[in-house]
C-alpha cells in the first residue's frame, strides 16, 4: 500500500481569451467539509474555502502569463506547472483532473476528479479563486472589457468588447477569435 499523501492538482484558465493560466497542487492536512468542483460553488463559498484550504494544507500555486502561454504554448505551460508542483510538493501521489499528463511521469489522471476527490477539489478552488482575483484586478486597468464579470472567457459581452476595442495587454494573442481573426472576403 502506498502511504504517501495525495496531492490533488487542477487548473483554472485553460480556455479563456485573456488572463493567466493558474495551476494548484494541494495536500490536505485535515479533512475539510464542503469541497467540490470550484465551478459548482458560489464565489462567497469559494472564498471561504480558499482561506480554510490555505490554513490547512501544503499547497503550491503556479501562474503562467498570457505572454508565456503565447510564447511557449498551453501544453508546455501545463507540463511545466505539473513539474513545478511535483518539485514543490515532493514525496506524494499526484492526481490531476482530466485525462492528460502532458508527458509528466508519476501523475495519475481522473476525469471529473475536481468533483470526486477532496484534494483535487481543493486545488480547483485555489486555482479558480487565484485567477478570478487577478481578473477582477485587471478589470480596474481595462474597464471596457468587463473582466470582473466573465473573467476573460469568450462570452458575448467579451467578444463585443474585443470587436470594439481590440485586444489589450492581457489577451492571449495565440487564441484565435473567429469574428475577429477570420479573414474577410472583401
Amino acid at each position: 500500500m502506498d502511504d504517501r499523501p495525495l496531492c490533488g492538482i487542477d487548473e483554472a484558465g485553460r480556455g479563456p481569451l485573456a488572463g493567466p493560466l493558474v495551476m494548484a497542487g494541494v495536500i490536505l492536512k485535515k479533512r475539510l467539509h464542503g469541497l467540490t468542483d470550484s465551478k459548482l460553488l458560489t464565489e462567497e463559498k469559494r472564498e471561504k474555502l480558499y482561506a480554510k484550504i490555505i490554513a490547512h494544507s501544503h499547497y503550491c500555486i503556479v501562474r503562467f502569463s498570457p505572454e508565456e502561454i503565447d510564447g511557449d504554448g498551453l501544453s508546455h505551460c501545463m507540463r511545466r506547472g505539473l513539474l513545478i508542483i511535483k518539485e514543490k510538493l515532493p514525496d506524494a501521489r499526484y492526481l490531476f483532473d482530466g485525462n492528460a499528463t502532458f508527458g509528466v511521469d508519476g501523475i495519475e489522471t481522473m476525469v471529473k476528479a475536481d468533483s470526486k476527490v477532496r484534494e483535487v477539489s481543493a486545488a480547483s478552488i485555489l486555482a479558480k479563486v487565484t485567477r478570478d482575483r487577478e481578473m477582477v484586478e485587471m478589470a480596474v486597468s481595462y474597464p471596457q472589457y468587463g473582466f470582473e464579470h466573465h473573467k476573460g472567457y469568450g462570452t458575448k459581452a467579451h467578444i463585443e468588447a474585443l470587436l470594439k476595442y481590440g485586444r489589450c495587454a492581457i489577451h492571449r494573442r495565440s487564441f484565435r477569435v473567429g469574428v475577429i481573426d477570420e479573414p474577410t472576403l472583401f
